[in-house]
């Protein structure tokens, strides 16, 4: 079992940057599958980046593919999203999940444990 606990969202224009940060407490943490998921008014929540912390294999969703980069600090037990070039309609709660093992679909389903959220929004 893992805690999961994000930080870094805020207001941000658009063009603007942004780091969120995602602590993982617990056992193993190196044998979990992460993921970034993100959760707009009127819309499901998606997931959109992936990354096992033992070999940092990584996938993204095709709209952020280029823009948003995860990546994780194993002596820190964290995980981060750096996001660049940031838009409007990037605006949603941003959370972390976990799941045992390597990663699979990005799906909410999929993942096991999550984090309370943090809240970005990109707006002029």
């Amino acid at each position: 079992q893992v805690h999961l606990a994000e930080s870094g969202g805020g207001s941000v224009r658009p063009g603007g940057s942004l780091r969120l940060s995602c602590v993982v407490s617990g056992y193993a943490v190196r044998r979990y599958c992460m993921g970034w998921f993100r959760h707009a008014p009127g819309k499901e929540r998606e997931g959109f980046a992936t990354i096992f912390m033992d070999d940092t294999t990584r996938t993204y969703a095709d709209d952020v593919k280029g823009r948003f980069t995860i990546s994780q600090d194993n002596a820190k037990s964290t995980l981060y999203l750096q996001m660049n070039s940031l838009k409007p309609e990037d605006t949603a709660m941003y959370y972390c999940a976990a799941v045992w093992g390597r990663c699979g679909p990005r799906r909410e389903s999929y993942f096991s444990y999550w984090g309370q959220g943090t809240q970005v929004t990109v707006s002029s």
